[in-house]
């Protein structure tokens, strides 16, 4: 085994430049990030809701 093989597979994304961008395409970006946002707050609310039931359906009465 090597140390190479402890790395993890994944790397983070580096930040994306900014500075190359017009006004456009970075309310483009914010944009399709606002979106992620959004996306990612339902899977949230999703989950939560998905736990609710279950904690409800387990309680002792």
């Amino acid at each position: 085994m090597s140390f190479e093989d402890l790395e993890p597979r994944t790397a983070k994304p580096a930040p994306k430049d900014l500075n190359v961008l017009g006004v456009a395409e970075l309310n483009d970006y914010i944009a399709g990030l606002e979106a992620e946002i959004a996306r990612a707050r339902a899977a949230i609310a999703a989950k939560q809701a998905q736990k609710s039931a279950a904690e409800a359906f387990f309680r002792k009465p």
